[in-house]
């Protein structure tokens, strides 16, 4: 899943520890996620949507669409 985290962590010059500390997850789950490792959890892509003011559309893509 292609997604736009670490772009909108950079807008607002947080750190992966910063995000994680935001959303309660770990630095290395924003990493995995920014990376396209791990695909979040609907509670955590409505948790980020939240955080981000953005629908989760706008923030995660599926690779097939891309």
């Amino acid at each position: 899943m292609k997604n736009r985290l670490k772009v909108l962590r950079a807008e607002r010059d947080w750190t992966q520890a910063d995000l994680a500390s935001r959303l309660e997850v770990s630095r290395q789950t924003i990493n995995a996620i920014e990376k396209g490792k791990f695909d979040p959890s609907l509670p955590l892509a409505f948790k980020v949507s939240r955080l981000f003011e953005l629908s989760i559309e706008e923030i995660f893509q599926d690779q097939a669409e891309a």
